[in-house]
């Protein structure tokens, strides 16, 4: 792993989930997708499995996906600051081809609709990277159908590797993380990691806004904003954001 003086040792699950993808990676496994809770150092994780394979030799380019510029910019200046130097951070589509490391966001790589043929992504060969890493893999990207999609079917030559990252798996008939990646070579749950002291526990509280739950009613003769009369009826869940907008909710 890589360790100094001022950083932080892996925890133990940390150090099963790193040892686990960078051992499949290295096997050959193309696909590969780690499930851990929100707050648990995904992120981090992230660093040492790339930080190892590029030391090893096994890899040697890496494209980093996120669809938020924040998820970019504190991955790159927080856990892969060790890295920074072989890094950047893809800006209005350019891409640099003497950097070992590229962060990107989805929406600038795929393009507009009118750059179809020539999306950013295309700068690079399909097996430049050999190594792409998707952060929050059940959005965008799990979807079969999405745009973003285009870019991992784009960049998957026989010796590149797909590595998803996750809080939240999905399956079901919208998008499937599993029909993509295979079953998580590992996990890490949000129970576990309250069990084991490094998530606070949590008490849900359910908060009903009244017009919620009890609906709306007119009273006589009330019109709407452009001075409409609004029909005489009670008005539920179904009708608010379609039939009537409420401008004022109160707790």
């Amino acid at each position: 792993y890589y360790t100094t003086r001022e950083s932080k040792q892996p925890r133990y699950y940390q150090r099963i989930a790193i040892n686990r993808t960078v051992d499949a990676i290295a096997k050959g496994q193309r696909r590969v997708m780690l499930v851990m809770a929100t707050g648990t150092g995904k992120t981090y994780t992230a660093f040492q499995i790339v930080y190892r394979l590029l030391q090893a030799g096994i890899k040697k380019r890496v494209l980093y996906l996120a669809d938020r510029n924040i998820l970019v910019d504190q991955a790159m200046t927080d856990d892969f600051s060790p890295l920074l130097s072989k890094a950047t951070k893809v800006q209005n589509g350019k891409m640099d081809s003497s950097y070992q490391i590229h962060f990107a966001l989805y929406q600038q790589l795929a393009g507009r609709e009118e750059d179809a043929g020539h999306e950013p992504y295309r700068q690079f060969s399909p097996d430049f990277f050999d190594l792409v890493v998707i952060d929050e893999a059940h959005r965008g990207s799990a979807k079969q159908d999405s745009q973003w999609r285009k870019i991992l079917d784009y960049f998957d030559g026989p010796n590149v590797t797909h590595f998803g990252m996750t809080a939240t798996p999905k399956n079901d008939k919208s998008a499937s993380n599993i029909d993509y990646f295979g079953e998580p070579i590992y996990t890490y749950s949000l129970k576990q990691g309250i069990d084991d002291g490094f998530l606070a526990p949590y008490r849900v509280i359910r908060v009903n806004l009244d017009v919620d739950v009890n609906g709306f009613r007119p009273t006589k003769g009330e019109t709407d904003a452009n001075g409409q009369l609004i029909e005489d009826r009670k008005y539920t869940s179904k009708d608010f954001d379609r039939k009537m907008v409420i401008t004022n909710r109160t707790e």
